[in-house]
């Protein structure tokens, strides 16, 4: 038995139920971790399969039932995750998406334990078949995300999860149950003028706005290529904002996307909206926020606000309002549009590759959204 700590002559103990036995701190041993590793595993692949047309209804985390497993209150939360995501499953049938099949695979990345709680650090993997596919169209869907797994000890030495939390800066995961997101900080201009971008429809069919893809002042396939290579491991010629707070990296990497296609910096001070550039050493505000860049490429005239969000083509840039609170959270860059008119967005934070805007629009049917020509 542990020693139990003394404060003025009275011993402390935990408040187990009197009588039971208590078994002393466990040990967290290879075995456990891979455990640890299994039910992580377990229960992303359960939220994606609860995405997948005609997928099966037992559980992967059904099996969990000794020393590690979920705690009650977990597994009414994971019953939620997944009642949720299959009415998103439903809205995107609606609206002519479906998947045929998913895979998730999950790496433990560290294990901390103190006492009875365990936080376990883990890296999602995960890819999901777009069904009915044509020519060109992007065959699959994924993103790569960060997790904390809390387990903590019962009385008799039994690891339950009890929560779950995601660690990147991003919000939008396909299969990640949609929460309120804080109320943004929000920017603060250099002069009190920013130009404001008007909210674009998400109604399905849009209004036919062509773009021109193949001549002009940028290089857009080139932006596609970029963001393809560098979605889901970064460029070392620029700093990593992921986990870093204020918006995580989403706009560095559209930036450094846009950049790749031509165009070209602005230098001046860093907080000045009117001005544009980054490298390893020093960004501007408006290459890495989200707020920051809106302006920039309204005022300098390098983009144009489109009408509808099913108008946007390869190197446009898509940006969210998640509660519509003023401020937006969120910037991506389209990598692809299929002949049906759906675009299809690349992003950091969570890192993702060709998200279709219809899964956006299922998943944040209250969001506020952004659509921008470049």
């Amino acid at each position: 038995m542990a020693a139990a700590s003394v404060v003025a002559g009275v011993a402390l103990v935990p408040n187990w139920s009197a009588g039971a036995a208590v078994v002393d701190d466990p040990t967290v041993d290879t075995a456990t971790k891979a455990t640890f590793q299994r039910l992580a595993d377990a229960v992303f692949t359960d939220r994606t399969e609860a995405l997948v047309d005609g997928a099966g209804s037992k559980r992967a985390t059904s099996g969990f039932s000794g020393h590690v497993k979920l705690s009650a209150t977990q597994s009414r939360a994971e019953n939620s995750a997944v009642s949720e995501l299959h009415g998103r499953k439903s809205r995107l049938a609606r609206l002519g998406e479906k998947y045929s099949a998913g895979a998730t695979r999950v790496t433990l990345d560290a294990t901390r334990v103190t006492g009875r709680t365990a936080k376990a650090d883990v890296t999602e993997t995960t890819t999901l078949t777009y069904a009915k596919t044509k020519g060109n169209e992007p065959k699959t869907t994924g993103f790569q995300a960060h997790h904390e797994l809390t387990f903590r000890a019962d009385r008799r030495g039994t690891w339950q999860l009890t929560d779950v939390e995601d660690t990147d800066n991003g919000y939008i995961a396909v299969n990640q149950v949609a929460k309120q997101p804080p109320v943004s900080v929000k920017a603060t201009p250099a002069d009190d003028s920013p130009p404001e971008a008007p909210r674009a429809a998400t109604s399905w069919p849009a209004p036919v706005n062509r773009k021109n893809v193949t001549t002009g002042a940028y290089d857009y396939k080139a932006m596609v290529s970029y963001a393809t290579k560098y979605w889901n491991h970064y460029n070392p010629d620029y700093p990593d904002y992921n986990g870093q707070g204020a918006g995580g990296d989403c706009t560095n990497f559209v930036s450094q996307s846009l950049k790749a296609g031509g165009w070209k910096h602005v230098p001046g001070y860093t907080n000045d909206f009117h001005k544009w550039f980054g490298n390893a050493d020093i960004q501007s505000d408006s290459f890495v926020g989200v707020n920051e860049f809106s302006w920039f490429a309204l005022s300098s005239k390098r983009v144009s606000s489109l009408a509808n969000v099913y108008q946007l083509d390869i190197g446009d840039v898509l940006q969210m309002d998640f509660n519509k609170d003023g401020s937006k959270d969120h910037s991506m860059i389209v990598t692809y549009r299929s002949p049906q008119g759906v675009p299809y967005v690349t992003y950091h934070s969570t890192n993702t590759y060709n998200r279709s805007v219809a899964s956006l629009v299922a998943s944040y049917p209250n969001a506020a959204f952004f659509a921008y020509r470049t």
